[in-house]
């Protein structure tokens, strides 16, 4: 398969829609994070767990750009790394590029809980992918990229609604 113009059918685009509105409703759920936490072992606020997965996957980020990505705004994200913070699983630094920009990175203690998380993760989609050849996992991998690209890249162009930065 390549990755060029292709024709779009409705049909075909109503079942992607349908796919991606359910892969987010399990997604945003609080249940998933709630098991996975419990999975794993730690004591976390649910609401707090997209924050430090994130932090994780990304490395320090802006509190800006933390909320931007969590679809939270800046002083609800603000308040939240304050927690993390005084759970010592984070740390504020300054951006080496400006001053006035704070980051939030992981601990230590932030790295061993996220570890514990990871695992539990992998316990609770083992299950799931079991029928899945390592071809299909391979080939979901690659066009869930591809997507997401795709998505972010439309996002970062346009302001939301199709229109041209």
């Amino acid at each position: 398969m390549t990755h060029g113009k292709s024709p779009l059918r409705a049909r075909d685009l109503g079942r992607l829609r349908e796919s991606l509105l359910d892969l987010t409703a399990v997604i945003n759920s609080p249940k998933p994070d709630a098991a996975l936490i419990a999975a794993a072992g730690v004591e976390l606020d649910r609401a707090l767990f997209p924050l430090i997965s994130r932090i994780e996957r990304q490395g320090a980020l802006g509190i800006k750009e933390l909320a931007d990505f969590v679809g939270r705004d800046y002083t609800t994200v603000s308040r939240q790394v304050s927690k993390l913070e005084s759970l010592g699983l984070v740390a504020r630094e300054t951006d080496p590029h400006d001053g006035r920009i704070s980051r939030a990175t992981l601990t230590a203690d932030g790295r061993a809980m996220t570890s514990a998380i990871d695992r539990a993760r992998r316990k609770q989609f083992e299950p799931m992918l079991a029928r899945w050849s390592e071809a299909d996992f391979d080939e979901l991998l690659r066009l869930m990229r591809m997507l997401a690209d795709d998505m972010t890249a439309w996002m970062k162009d346009t302001d939301g609604v199709g229109k041209a930065r």
